[in-house]
């Protein structure tokens, strides 16, 4: 494991293939890998929206990437203080680049390379008021055979979802959330995950695709520290008629909305 190296802009840019893409309506630019796997989706975007940040908080992330959930959450909230850890070190290095590039430069912004298995770690990073992450799911799917694409989609047992709630739980403070992104199939795990890391009073919300078929992906929320029963939240459908988004989703994805 990685531990407590700190990523700056004075490192040498990353030897990947890239491109420039523009996230919730131009307001965010990303430099990301043309490879496809590692590229952001809608995940990153509507991960964001979920997180309750206030003006000035300090936030976390794990397992950034290129930075496309942290910078659209500092696009819609203000004075962001900004910590985050990707355990690639190429991809630590574009999240840096494109921090800067949207305004988010070393006073607002840290990023380390490290392993989210490493508690020191989140321990050094925080106190943060909340903390969030798109972890990998092993159990979903066919692994890509690509060692780096397999890694960030799809965690070894070693890695499970209880390392990724003990990691942000551990750097947040009492009364602060941890949001997860999962595929539906995985909710269970990722309640299960959040209380054993102490968080409770959980929410989860639905993610549809559109009216009438089952989500793909759920939003979890829980507060460290606190107790109350686990609820579910209304959701969002992502679609209407043809491939339209909903004006719902379109004032996340591409209006920088909070989700409802």
């Amino acid at each position: 494991m990685s531990g407590l190296t700190a990523v700056t802009e004075e490192q040498p840019s990353p030897r990947i293939g890239v491109t420039e893409d523009r996230l919730l309506g131009g307001r965010v630019r990303l430099v990301q890998p043309a490879e496809g796997s590692l590229r952001a989706t809608l995940d990153p975007v509507l991960l964001a929206a979920a997180v309750p940040a206030a003006p000035g908080e300090r936030v976390l992330e794990a397992g950034c990437g290129t930075g496309a959930a942290f910078l659209c959450l500092a696009a819609r909230v203000p004075g962001l203080q900004v910590v985050a850890v990707e355990r690639e070190p190429d991809l630590a290095g574009l999240a840096v680049a494109n921090g800067a590039a949207n305004g988010l430069g070393p006073e607002r912004l840290t990023v380390r390379t490290g392993d989210i298995g490493a508690l020191e770690l989140a321990a050094v990073l925080g106190p943060c008021a909340h903390g969030f992450a798109n972890p990998p799911w092993w159990s979903v799917g066919t692994p890509p055979p690509a060692a780096r694409r397999r890694g960030a989609t799809h965690a070894d047992r070693s890695a499970d979802l209880g390392a990724w709630a003990r990691f942000l739980a551990a750097a947040v403070v009492p009364g602060g959330t941890v949001t997860l992104v999962l595929p539906a199939a995985r909710f269970d795990a990722g309640l299960a995950a959040l209380g054993a890391a102490g968080c409770g009073a959980a929410r989860l919300i639905p993610l549809w695709p559109r009216v009438g078929l089952a989500a793909k992906r759920v939003l979890l929320q829980a507060r460290k520290a606190r107790r109350g029963p686990a609820r579910v939240e209304p959701g969002l459908v992502l679609h209407g008629p043809g491939q339209a988004f909903t004006a719902e989703a379109e004032a996340i994805l591409r209006g920088g909305a909070a989700l409802p």
